[in-house]
């Protein structure tokens, strides 16, 4: 089958990527509103995009096309926010907090999750998240004929359970992440595969 992405509504679109790009990590976005409450909201349209200084990439699409979602009114607006990663055991709460409510309803307090104090940044990080990373604004860059914005945020503090780090390198297992596939679906870390490194014919490596 071949398809022109011209001559399909956003909508169809927007399925055949979420359903092509798995599995997605997820990126469980705290910020703070003008009158100080948390929101809480998820966001798989993300990944890493800088070694140094460590950058994170997420874009940030708009309620119904028009108004840019709280998460990312509140980040224009303040500059900060947290990244905190989901496991297995955050999934229920990860994914009821993208409910959809009025700007001023706190998903975390209505969630009943614990918020610990940033050290660099104002927003709360997640208690139930193996891992937290306290970001600031670098760059905001609109996308699209939607008009997305792909946030790019500096991590400047990494907040992580003591028994997921061995020899500098994250425990993959034991930090049991969970990833976004398409529609209300989801998948855990499965099977691991270990590669050896790699060759090209005739022994090229």
């Amino acid at each position: 089958m071949e398809i022109d992405p011209g001559q399909n509504s956003m909508r169809e679109n927007y399925k055949i990527m979420t359903g092509l790009v798995v599995p997605r990590p997820i990126a469980w976005i705290s910020t703070l509103n003008e009158s100080g409450a948390t929101n809480l909201s998820p966001f798989s349209a993300f990944t890493f995009c800088s070694h140094k200084p460590p950058m994170l990439a997420i874009s940030i699409g708009r309620k119904g096309g028009i108004t840019l979602k709280d998460t990312g009114h509140n980040i224009l607006n303040s500059g900060e926010f947290v990244v905190n990663i989901v496991n297995s055991a955050a999934l229920n709460a990860m994914h009821n907090s993208s409910a959809i409510v009025p700007p001023e309803v706190s998903e975390a307090d209505a969630l009943d999750l614990e918020q610990l104090p940033s050290s660099t940044v104002a927003p709360p990080r997640i208690a139930a998240a193996p891992a937290s990373l306290e970001c600031r604004l670098h760059m905001a860059i609109p996308l699209g004929e939607e008009r997305n914005v792909l946030v790019i945020g500096e991590v400047l503090r990494f907040h992580i359970r003591d028994d997921l780090i061995s020899d500098g390198k994250v425990e993959t297992r034991a930090l049991d992440p969970v990833a976004r596939l398409g529609g209300p679906n989801y998948a855990g870390l499965g099977e691991v595969i270990r590669m050896p490194g790699a060759t090209l014919p005739n022994g090229r490596s």
